[in-house]
């Protein structure tokens, strides 16, 4: 497992379930570790344990061994981030956030149901999410320094493939390649209008003094992840904006004044100046995006059969629809081959992607592919989070079996980089646990930790 990942698999928060605020009714509370300045209750542990029984997770061992050393883990890495300084940001997070719940309400049904199962507004569920992925990036941002550059020689490699018992080979799930073509249905100038037409009647109302910017992101913007905060978006450099975007926030110079109607991908906008600093800006802005229609869907849809059909007549190629028709510029320049953009995966940055690192609605269609078989036409949302038509084409499929040094060489480095990672962690963990006051209640002491160092004499 990579080290970055260790945490997040046990501290994805419990506080989003409708069980986790009433377990504390059920159990006579104690302090069971204390890590530094902070206690770990019992509390704590049996809301965690009960989140991830209610979710099916298993975990490696006794549940009130596995569970506080995590959390104690977790408060470690914390302290290391205060000294060093380092901070995330919420808007560095909200994308997370938004993501998680577009996921959970396309699971779910509609936003009404998931405020019913987690029994919470989903305000008060975006901002606890946010909070936990602060701090799972948090950590992550500690390990990444702790650990520097990885490397490891063809050398290293192949002692450890050749030391490994055959029956002790690690098992290579089963990879795609994937190409993609995308258009944007098209949504009626009219429409397009209405929506410009509403922000600069937003844009008077602030300019008379009638309504404050703020008040009216919080009630208007569709950027769910920022209308909570008036618009907000936090200090950001102009690569981390939308070019179109950016263009304009830039030029900004009164707080005062409203922009332009602007046009990015993500919709249209008016944007306020909140402040600069350096070569970053502070803004907020009112985000509108135009509906797509049934009709204009199937519009779409309609067009890129017609182009798939083409391309099975072989009239031209599959690269050639990509590079000429295709919306999508992230794979347009690539011949249509998506990029694996999963940080964490071992195959990041490259065309392969495990069947879950691929986007829903994308996974599902290539499963029944075959190679080199180009799929029917489809809705999904894109990464921009608007509505869009594709079709895919399964470039390769490589089923999963056991590794071996000529079709696996890649992660078979990776594994050894990664022990390479833990045992710098293991090394920083120890060191950590002797300088840090730790106390751990009697009755839970007798546990075979992942760490050792915990129990001091």
């Amino acid at each position: 497992m990579k080290p970055i990942k260790k945490l997040s698999v046990y501290l994805c928060i419990l506080c989003l379930f409708p069980f986790a605020g009433n377990a504390q009714d059920n159990v006579v509370d104690e302090v069971v570790w204390v890590v530094g300045d902070d206690a770990i209750l019992k509390s704590d542990v049996e809301n965690m344990r009960l989140q991830m029984q209610y979710e099916g997770d298993r975990l490696p061992g006794d549940p009130y061994c596995v569970i506080p050393e995590q959390m104690a883990l977790q408060k470690l890495y914390l302290h290391q981030a205060k000294l060093d300084s380092i901070i995330v940001t919420n808007s560095q997070v909200m994308p997370k956030v938004e993501q998680w719940i577009n996921y959970v309400i396309g699971q779910i049904g509609s936003k009404e149901k998931m405020e019913e199962y987690f029994n919470k507004t989903l305000t008060q569920i975006r901002e606890e999410r946010l909070e936990t992925l602060k701090e799972q990036s948090i950590v992550q941002e500690v390990q990444r320094k702790l650990i520097g550059e990885v490397m490891s020689t063809p050398l290293e490699v192949r002692k450890y493939y050749t030391q490994l018992p055959k029956d002790s080979l690690p098992f290579i799930p089963t990879t795609v390649e994937v190409q993609i073509v995308t258009i944007e249905p098209k949504i009626p100038i009219e429409d397009i209008d209405e929506i410009k037409a509403r922000l600069r009647e937003f844009s008077d109302r602030i300019t008379k003094g009638e309504s404050e910017f703020s008040t009216l992101a919080r009630l208007w913007s569709e950027d769910t992840g920022t209308a909570m905060k008036g618009g907000e978006l936090g200090f950001m450099g102009k690569g981390m904006l939308d070019p179109g975007y950016a263009t304009v926030a830039f030029n900004l110079t009164d707080p005062k004044k409203v922009s332009k109607v602007t046009e990015s991908e993500y919709g249209f906008h008016i944007i306020q100046l909140i402040e600069k600093r350096g070569d970053r800006i502070n803004t907020r802005h009112i985000l509108l995006k135009p509906k797509v229609s049934p009709q204009s869907i199937r519009n779409a849809i309609l067009k890129l059969d017609s182009i798939a059909g083409d391309i099975k007549d072989a009239k031209f190629s599959f690269e050639d629809a990509a590079a000429i028709i295709s919306y999508d510029k992230d794979t347009r320049n690539n011949k249509g081959l998506m990029v694996n953009n999963n940080q964490e995966s071992q195959y990041a940055s490259t065309s392969k992607f495990e069947m879950q690192e691929l986007p829903q609605e994308i996974g599902q269609i290539v499963k029944d592919l075959n190679p080199g078989e180009i799929s029917k036409s489809f809705k999904m949302i894109n990464s921009k989070q608007k509505e869009v038509v594709a079709f895919v084409k399964l470039k390769s499929r490589t089923e999963g079996h056991k590794a071996n040094l000529s079709d696996d060489y890649q992660t078979l480095k990776n594994i050894v980089e990664n022990q390479k990672r833990e045992e710098i962690l293991k090394k920083w963990i120890a060191k950590k646990q002797k300088e840090t006051y730790i106390r751990i209640n009697e009755k839970w002491r007798n546990c075979d930790f992942q760490n050792e160092g915990w129990v001091k004499n």
